[in-house]
């Protein structure tokens, strides 16, 4: 199974909380491919502390990259639009995220499950410490 990883549970695994470092260890010996993609890239640099580059470097690299295509940038659009009118409002970044797990058929782990309220996203039920 291919796990695409959100930018909290990413910011937990550098910053060595909850055990999200030993989890992903035990997924990938699993034989899990764990995944990112450039919208938590991006909030992950955008809260970057002194001294974190290196190890920040270090684990995206050794997570594969999943793009994102005009295809998914415009399902991102409208899902923020659906939940919306349904009023719920979900922010850029998450759509974003929900779309991309979406269009590549990928598990998504993620400690705010209340933010991604599409039934048709499949979640990787994550221990809470």
């Amino acid at each position: 199974m291919t796990i695409l990883l959100d930018t909290s549970v990413i910011i937990d695994t550098l910053r060595r909380r909850r055990g999200r470092r030993e989890l992903l260890r035990t997924l990938m010996g699993e034989g899990h491919a764990l995944a990112c993609c450039a919208i938590s890239i991006a909030e992950v640099y955008s809260g970057i502390r002194p001294g974190e580059a290196r190890v920040t470097s270090e684990l995206f690299d050794n997570l594969l990259y999943v793009e994102t295509g005009r295809e998914t940038a415009r399902n991102a659009g409208e899902l923020r639009a659906k939940w919306r009118q349904r009023g719920k409002t979900l922010s850029l970044p998450d759509a974003m995220i929900a779309a991309v797990a979406l269009a590549e058929n990928l598990t998504l782990a993620t400690d705010n499950v209340k933010d991604f309220p599409m039934p048709e996203l499949r979640f990787l039920t994550l221990p809470k410490e």
